[in-house]
């Protein structure tokens, strides 16, 4: 990286007054004085250039160490901004500055120079510990790399696939924000995904409308396969517009986001109606089974409590009373 010479220094020969010429006009006095501060300045300009050299040498050191991903440094947050692409849903931090508070921060951030702000810095990863020192105001470590669009992406992702930090849905929201950018390639590198999970991913914030997906939040633990039953069930008549009035209301919002997701599962799915049981009884008023007939299948359970030799002769003959069925036709 070049530098300006911030000290403007000229030559140490520049520096010292001509040599007078001829006789002295001046007196002994006078010329020891002078050649006293002409000793003066050159020490002082020697040992400037010295300590620059010195500025310089250490510069280029921690340059090369930075590349190398090994230097941690410490940066005001106020000159860091965050990543061009969202990764996460906003979230709750308050555990996070109580450790940061208590431990100090254990884990450095990856920052790259910002590409339009000289003297600022931009986020490859931890936003989370960045917004928590923040809220400290304190100095945050970080890494700093010369990094490309892509690189910070694939980092982004990469780092928080390692730390498993990501929800299912923030990972796809990430994947929708990256591909207005980038090729899939780039995403499945960030995401450590397949072309087919990619797929489901992008499939499913297409169908799910945004406003559902942040009401509901990052309903950690949630899946695949939950949240495209939920774009399936959104799908039938007047669910979106009975999802939405759910959670616009305060028993939602004041649920937990996984629970507030099965909530909102559980008020779309088709409820069956209750079919009561009913209960067969012997001569002398011994309940012997339950009967359940429904519109799919006919339930049969024996109480082998009440009636254990019972239950034993209908495993018993339930198979021959099949095949004289069968015989029959």
């Amino acid at each position: 990286m070049s530098r300006k010479n911030l000290l403007n220094l000229v030559s140490v020969d520049a520096a010292r007054p001509a040599k007078p010429q001829g006789r002295p006009l001046l007196s002994p006095t006078i010329q020891s004085e002078e050649a006293s501060a002409d000793n003066k300045l050159v020490k002082q300009v020697g040992s400037t250039i010295r300590e620059e050299k010195a500025r310089q040498a250490r510069a280029d050191q921690i340059e090369r160490r930075l590349a190398e991903g090994r230097t941690i440094i410490e940066i005001d947050p106020a000159e860091i901004e965050p990543s061009f692409i969202q990764d996460r849903m906003p979230g709750d931090i308050e555990g996070l500055i109580a450790s940061i508070e208590e431990s100090g921060q254990q884990v450095p951030i990856l920052v790259r120079p910002h590409p339009d702000q000289t003297g600022r810095y931009q986020v490859a990863f931890g936003h989370r510990r960045l917004r928590a020192v923040q809220a400290l105001e304190r100095p945050i470590k970080a890494i700093v790399r010369d990094l490309t669009d892509e690189q910070l992406v694939v980092a982004q992702g990469q780092e928080n696939n390692e730390r498993q930090d990501l929800t299912y849905i923030e990972k796809a929201l990430f994947a929708d924000n990256l591909q207005q950018r980038f090729s899939r390639d780039v995403i499945m590198s960030a995401l450590s995904v397949y072309k087919s999970d990619l797929s489901y991913m992008l499939s499913v914030v297409v169908r799910i409308p945004r406003e559902v997906i942040n009401a509901i939040g990052p309903a950690p633990g949630v899946g695949r396969r939950s949240w495209i039953e939920l774009a399936d069930l959104l799908a039938k008549d007047g669910s979106l517009e009975l999802a939405q009035v759910f959670l616009d209301t305060g028993e939602a919002k004041a649920l937990p986001s996984e629970a507030r997701f099965k909530a909102v599962v559980s008020r779309l799915k088709p409820q069956s109606a209750s079919v009561p049981a009913d209960v067969w009884t012997a001569d002398n008023g011994k309940r012997l089974a339950k009967v359940l007939n429904t519109d799919g299948k006919l339930e049969i359970a024996i109480d082998r409590k009440e009636a254990p030799e019972f239950a034993a002769l209908v495993l018993e003959t339930l198979e021959t009373l099949y095949r004289e069925h069968k015989s029959t036709k």
